[in-house]
């Protein structure tokens, strides 16, 4: 049963989504045919908001589905752009007097709960077939298949191309449980139409994968009655809803991540307008203006030889004139002289990996576009939309100038609430360059910077599935986060301290809850600090968060500060290089015993007994070992600290030694006796370049943990045992890197060496 001539007055068109080729095939039939009825594959619930959906909107735009019940959370996108053949049988049928439907399943239905893209393409349940043919055709990949068949190539004889690519792919491939209920759903529609248009041509647009099924599910001439399909409803308890948004090529672009269809959008948009040649030639136009926008050298030679290469590779491919990947090959061998450390992305159909050449991203951002939707004024938004505008006004925040706030005021307190749940909800908008964080001082002060986005109101329509008002969307939303994080203490931690600074007290109770039921089992110290390190900080600071004192984050503290130590206690790997992760934690347990200790009843004699048998275990790290006589230094009992670093001055372990020490007593280190450091300088000056080396990688690290006042703290000490004038200031800068400093030192170690051996070196200069 071909597209061109259906029995029954039916006509099928399999398309892919995105593509220019079936958009202009489905214009052309709906021209031809003048159907009664224009069947879609789209959400079905969203057939008495047609007229909204058409309002003239500036494409791209999609359709925004969010839900929420007890059980399951889903969020689902429904895009279109001018040349998705979804909405050019859509505005064609209303042009055409056609009546029209979308047929499928609610986006919010449990047989699309895996899809956040309502058209995603089904290569993965055909790849064994399409690999086949790339093979046969010696093509890389999908896309480049397609255009190969499709895109570059006549639109004569297309819909029957279409029929046996999708007949051969589709044969070879079985539906899941959830395809299956989704082609029964639309069949009962087809059907239905057929009966409803006596006679009359109906169109049936769907995704290519659907379209075999769909012929097969209605073959038989009737098998139902008039009454169009039932449209399944949300439970009662659920919280679902779907709104127009506007999208952007960036958004609709594989290359950056999405889910499905064609991939580079302005370059099809450009097929679509112009045709395959002019696309073609535009392709290279924006490549080399972007480039030489950033300052990269095009010169008219280049641009030649790449649009040769690209004529000479469509040649040899078969093509009468060059597609998307002959233009890219073209410019990559023109432009292009160094060796590329990764494939390029339109031949592995992958996204724009990291550390790319930088020709290679300005192509991909030429492909991509910067083209942002707009909806119409009359389009009805979400209630959050609304309520986010007139919070803003309200709190006298206007987008256009940095917002400085002061945390004591209860005006301020509350617009830096605000904007925090804003942030929470991933609205843009406004960027907090200074705030309190998690394990520094408490701030004050806080400071926003604005952060204009094309993308802000679809994000904030998005947000609206959470909730009307910004605070039910952002309860819903911390809500489901603190489910979704389940046991992941540092995470859990992360958002205990983001429900404080968004003044959420009821659910920092929820989240507080939830990481003192995981906190019993967590075995990563450095996650557990954290945890410890955000609670404290609640803890203490009353003035900021309001959380001062409570019993909960007391009980929480205590519980981490016991668990921290006997974990501590467990760690056995002699050789393991220091990690501060772990050294964290353990200033995280100092800081409670010091700050919370007397209030909470911690136990300070058992944290100096842990730390004084962690100190002496030959078998700890090196950096806990240290760490732990650090711990009970600062604590306030006193170590013959000069004795222990001897114990520990080999190359490969002093420097992690010091560092668990400095991290855990650096201001005991400064201000105490100064033996310690004239010992460290000692075993220094005692080792050889080599060995020097060997340790100073450590040493750094170990060092960086005192600030710039304490540093020079040091350096004058380290004067005073050398002598000099020099400001200790001196002593901290260099002109060169220090290890390549220790490295030179090392060579000529070893050159004085060899002229020593061959009796060419004295040691006096001769």
């Amino acid at each position: 049963m071909s597209a061109t001539g259906a029995p029954g007055g039916v006509t099928f068109l399999g398309v892919r989504h995105h593509s220019p080729a079936c958009a202009r095939l489905v214009a052309a039939t709906v021209a031809r045919l003048c159907p009664a009825y224009v069947l879609v594959e789209g959400p079905a619930d969203l057939n008495g908001r047609m007229d909204e959906l058409l309002l003239g909107h500036e494409l791209p735009i999609a359709v925004f589905t969010a839900h929420r019940d007890g059980t399951r959370r889903h969020a689902s996108w429904s895009p279109f752009c001018a040349y998705s053949p979804e909405w050019v049988a859509l505005t064609a049928g209303r042009e055409a007097g056609a009546q029209l439907r979308f047929i499928d399943l609610p986006a919010w239905h449990p047989a699309l709960s895996d899809r956040a893209n309502r058209y995603a393409d089904a290569d993965q349940r055909y790849a064994e077939a399409v690999g086949r043919l790339c093979a046969t055709l010696a093509v890389d990949n999908v896309d480049a298949l397609w255009d190969h068949l499709f895109e570059i190539g006549p639109d004569d004889g297309l819909a029957e191309r279409l029929d046996t690519y999708f007949d051969v792919l589709r044969g070879e491939s079985a539906a899941g449980d959830d395809d299956t209920a989704r082609e029964a759903y639309m069949a009962r529609w087809v059907r239905a139409a057929r009966r409803r248009a006596a006679g009359r041509p109906v169109l049936v647009v769907t995704g290519g994968f659907h379209r075999p099924a769909l012929v097969r599910l209605t073959a038989d001439g009737d098998g139902a009655d008039d009454d169009w399909p039932e449209v399944p409803t949300p439970a009662p308890d659920a919280v679902a809803g779907s709104y127009l948004v506007p999208y952007s090529f960036r958004r609709l672009d594989a290359f950056v991540g999405y889910q499905s269809g064609m991939p580079s959008p302005a370059y099809y948009q450009r097929v679509w307008e112009d045709g395959p040649r002019r696309a073609a030639e535009a392709l290279t136009e924006a490549v080399a203006a972007r480039l030489r926008a950033r300052r990269q050298p095009v010169s008219t030679a280049d641009l030649i030889a790449a649009r040769s290469m690209a004529g000479g590779l469509a040649r040899l491919r078969g093509h009468a004139h060059p597609g998307r990947v002959d233009v890219l090959d073209g410019l990559v061998s023109a432009l292009v002289t160094d060796a590329l450390d990764q494939p390029l992305p339109w031949a592995t159909r992958g996204t724009l990996a990291p550390g790319a050449h930088p020709v290679v991203v300005e192509m991909v951002a030429a492909l991509s576009g910067d083209r942002v939707g707009r909806l119409h004024p009359d389009t009805p938004l979400p209630p959050l939309v609304h309520d986010v505008d007139a919070e803003l006004e309200r709190h006298r925040i206007d987008g256009r100038a940095p917002v400085e706030l002061d945390l004591t005021d209860a005006d301020d307190l509350a617009r830096s609430r605000l904007l925090h749940r804003l942030r929470l909800l991933d609205v843009p908008g406004h960027a907090r360059e200074s705030g309190p964080r998690v394990g520094a001082d408490a701030l004050l002060t806080e400071r926003w910077s604005p952060a204009p986005s094309a993308d802000r109101l679809a994000r904030v329509i998005e947000a609206g599935g959470y909730g009307p008002t910004v605070l039910d969307a952002v309860t819903a939303r911390i809500e489901e986060r603190v489910t979704l994080l389940g046991a992941d203490v540092d995470a859990l931690a992360t958002t205990l301290f983001d429900t404080a600074l968004a003044g959420l007290p009821e659910h920092s109770t929820r989240t507080l809850t939830a990481i003192a039921r995981a906190a019993g089992g967590v075995t990563d110290l450095r996650a557990l600090g954290r945890a410890l390190a955000v609670a404290l900080a609640l803890w203490r600071h009353d003035r900021l968060l309001g959380s001062a004192g409570t019993a909960p984050l007391g009980a929480l503290i205590t519980a981490a500060v016991r668990r921290t130590l006997w974990l501590v206690e467990g760690v056995r790997a002699v050789a393991a290089p220091a990690d501060p992760g772990r050294l964290t934690a353990l200033v995280a347990v100092r800081d409670a015993v010091r700050h919370a200790g007397p209030a909470l009843g911690l136990d300070r004699d058992g944290a100096l007994a842990v730390a004084g048998r962690v100190a002496g275990d030959a078998a700890a790290p090196p950096d806990l070992r240290g760490a732990a006589l650090g711990l009970a230094w600062s604590l306030g009992d006193v170590p013959d600290a000069a004795r222990a670093v001897r114990a520990v001055a080999a190359p490969d372990t002093l420097g992690d030694w010091l560092g668990g020490l400095f991290a855990l007593a650096r201001e005991e280190v400064v201000s105490g006796d100064a033996a310690l450091l004239t010992v460290v300088d000692e075993l220094l000056a005692s080792m050889g370049a080599h060995d020097f080396l060997v340790a100073l990688p450590a040493l750094r690290q170990a060092f960086g943990w005192f600030p710039p006042r304490e540093r020079a703290e040091v350096a004058r000490h380290v004067q005073a045992l050398h002598g000099g004038d020099a400001p200790p200031g001196d002593l901290l800068r260099l002109d060169a890197d220090p290890l390549l400093v220790a490295a030179a030192r090392a060579v000529e170690e070893r050159v004085d060496a060899v002229l020593t051996r061959e009796g060419l070196w004295e040691g006096d200069g001769t």
